[in-house]
């Protein structure tokens, strides 16, 4: 299966963007990727695709926690001490990415989407609601009241994708529905192994194994923001896209195209072309 997957990823990169594989790489290119030392891998965060979870399992992995249970969510984000990829010289990035298995995990794109917008925009927010509800609403609501403009929140998903299509957006790109194409530079970096979320933990659990990682250590299955929310699903992704016209779809399928063809996941509606 990993096999097939890289091949189609080298096929497609070969066909999309040939030459790539031979440039030198930058430290932007590898600012999403955290390193493990210890069992060398690096890993290519991919919000909405299980990324959470990964750094806790990087943080076992590293000493830096006895289990993957101890580790609550803000501390998985902003206290893991992980060290990135671009914090080191261009010859231990070079080095790295050379001898270090390297890991990727994806996800159907629009499904991916609609998780990001539930978990950023329908839920409070103190930083997506001001930085991005505030621009967006003010760019595509007509007629928003005060409150709107000022809290920012309230985004509609029409408006979201309003924005995302928009070259000229209000407000930049951000790493929750960048495209992975974009986000790890798959065509440049060569990932060892390609994961799907849609099967995360048997993936994630082989992959633990084939690195020699603990016994004890197994990929964790909780989701622990917005708990009680429903995990965004084939039919929850349709029903937000059943708001858009044929227009919007086809615009929104052309934005993430290479995610589909890279990572070999079918057109999500039959009108797409």
């Amino acid at each position: 299966m990993q096999e097939s997957r890289r091949r189609l990823l080298n096929d497609i990169c070969t066909k999309y963007q040939p030459g790539v594989g031979e440039q030198l790489v930058s430290q932007r290119q590898v600012s999403r990727i955290y390193v493990e030392d210890r069992s060398r891998l690096l890993y290519c965060e991919v919000p909405k695709a299980g990324c959470s979870n990964w750094k806790r399992v990087l943080m076992v992995l590293d000493g830096a926690a006895a289990s993957t249970r101890d580790i609550p969510h803000d501390a998985a984000h902003y206290a893991n001490h992980l060290q990135r990829l671009e914090s080191y010289d261009h010859a231990g990035i070079g080095e790295r990415l050379h001898s270090y298995t390297k890991v990727l995990f994806v996800r159907e794109p629009f499904e991916r989407l609609v998780s990001a917008f539930r978990d950023k925009f329908e839920s409070p927010n103190s930083y997506y609601h001001p930085v991005f509800g505030r621009p967006i609403i003010s760019r595509y609501r007509v007629n928003a009241t005060r409150t709107a403009l000022r809290t920012g929140a309230g985004v509609t998903f029409r408006e979201f994708i309003q924005y995302l299509l928009d070259v000229r957006r209000p407000v930049g790109m951000d790493i929750h529905w960048e495209p992975v194409s974009q986000l790890c530079n798959p065509c440049l970096l060569r990932y060892n192994f390609i994961g799907r979320f849609e099967n995360l933990e048997e993936e994630a659990n082989f992959l633990l194994r084939s690195i020699g990682a603990p016994a004890n250590l197994t990929f964790p299955d909780f989701k622990d923001r917005n708990p009680l929310a429903e995990r965004t699903s084939t039919t929850i992704t349709r029903k937000y896209f059943s708001q858009l016209n044929a227009t919007e779809r086809q615009r929104a399928f052309d934005f993430y195209y290479m995610d589909y063809l890279m990572f070999d996941y079918p057109k999500p509606f039959k009108d797409l072309h």
